[in-house]
């Protein structure tokens, strides 16, 4: 057993409720459990309780032993002088705070359903599945309850994006328009250079991208070149193009002086890469459209639907680098790829409307940000194929990205009794039909 099944079990109240009784022999009756907490502190804050004679307001505590208060030092955390309740399977023994007065105790094992227990063991003998926890046990969960939850994670997920951009926001002092420079500049590194071009955002500030925005060279130039990529190389020394962009570089680096705060080409990775993919090809199409969108935040809110937005994303590079993958290494480079255009959108400007829309209070933006997920094909990979073979809708991006969260944040690291399937499947009403 689990705490997590004594956490669900308190908070649902699925147990016998009858004569309730503490260890040290006080009546006690619920009035409110409290509210489930998952920061430091105790698990259920502001419970109502009657001890006895009392009525008690303040926290209650779960642990499967009583003597886990000991094995996790609350003794001597004040924090916890304020649970008025240790909620238990087992109480193997007695209890103190740190002023030393006695935590009273109530021990549930005699007191929880046989179906219950049955629900959540047969729960736990899932475990093994690669998808979900409880994959074999799905027909026994309504298609209702899986929409519910993909509609829960769906917005968790777009949420805690936003609370990144709202992070990142913070950081650089409050401004849009740099906010999405820096989340732009990351997303367009797709994982494998995400870390590399967040660092070259930070090395290459916008208000000095602001002022060479109309001279695509000198755009090209402080990207690459802080970037790493215009040191001198064998097979760029009769590149005519980089030796021009190496000097107007030079000029650059020492008017802004930016010696040594760029990044290497150690720092790059192109293993395993598909040519389309190399972060040179992504720097060039960065600089396409640095040059072609003046202010990024507000014509990112001014494409007001997909096909607009697409529209954004599609700007032309410079001519160099449609025939080149690298320095000095020609090859005919394709556009960036609809399919790229689609994660941006997922990755960072659904989340950047979502940020912007709670800055400003506005709970229609949230609604309109989150919509563009559905005009969006749904992404395949090998976590919503696993998804698809249990049933489960993937219509659009929306559905892939409600199937990731729920991957990620309930069946990886099984939390099934915080998952509204996992918990509707140890419902009592469930178990005994």
């Amino acid at each position: 057993m689990k705490e997590d099944f004594l956490h669900y079990v308190w908070q649902h109240q699925y147990f016998d409720k009858t004569q309730l009784v503490t260890e040290d022999g006080q009546s006690l009756t619920i009035m409110r459990p409290g509210f489930r907490h998952t920061d430091a502190g105790p698990d259920f804050p502001n419970a109502r309780l009657q001890l006895g004679e009392v009525e008690w307001n303040g926290a209650v505590e779960i642990h499967l032993k009583a003597s886990d208060w000991y094995r996790h030092q609350h003794q001597q955390d004040p924090k916890y002088d304020q649970v008025i309740l240790h909620v238990v399977h087992t109480a193997d023994q007695p209890v103190y705070r740190t002023d030393g007065s006695l935590v009273p105790v109530l021990e549930l094992t005699s007191r929880l359903p046989a179906g219950l227990l049955l629900a959540y063991k047969r729960l736990l003998e899932q475990q093994n599945e690669p998808a979900l926890p409880c994959g074999a046990l799905l027909g026994q969960v309504s298609e209702l309850t899986r929409t519910l939850m993909l509609d829960r994670v769906l917005l968790e997920r777009v949420e805690q994006k936003a609370d990144l951009i709202t992070a990142l926001y913070e950081t650089l002092g409050q401004d849009w328009e740099a906010t999405t420079w820096h989340a732009l500049a990351a997303a367009f590194g797709f994982q494998k250079n995400s870390e590399p071009l967040s660092r070259l955002a930070k090395a290459l500030p916008l208000s000095i991208l602001r002022r060479h925005r109309h001279d695509v060279r000198q755009l090209a130039a402080l990207v690459f070149g802080q970037a790493g990529f215009l040191v001198e190389q064998e097979n760029t020394s009769h590149d005519l193009y980089i030796r021009d962009l190496q000097q107007e570089f030079a000029f650059l680096r020492h008017k802004y002086n930016l010696a040594g705060t760029g990044l290497a080409l150690h720092d790059w990775n192109f293993l395993r890469l598909r040519p389309a993919n190399f972060p040179t090809v992504r720097l060039a199409q960065l600089v396409g459209l640095l040059h072609a969108r003046p202010t990024l935040f507000d014509a990112l809110f001014t494409a007001v639907d997909v096909p607009a937005l697409e529209q954004f994303f599609t700007t032309p590079v410079p001519e160099y680098w449609l025939n080149h993958y690298r320095p000095g290494k020609p090859g005919k480079v394709p556009a960036l790829g609809r399919s790229s255009v689609h994660l941006l959108i997922t990755n960072v400007v659904v989340p950047l409307r979502v940020a912007y829309a709670r800055h400003i209070g506005s709970a229609d933006l949230v609604e309109a940000s989150v919509a563009l997920l559905e005009q969006l094909p749904a992404e395949h990979n090998h976590i919503t194929d696993l998804y698809d073979a249990l049933g489960f809708r993937h219509r659009t991006a929306a559905d892939s990205q409600a199937l990731l969260a729920l991957h990620r944040g309930y069946c990886t690291p099984r939390r099934c009794l915080h998952c509204s399937i996992g918990s509707r499947l140890v419902q009592p009403k469930l178990v005994t039909r």
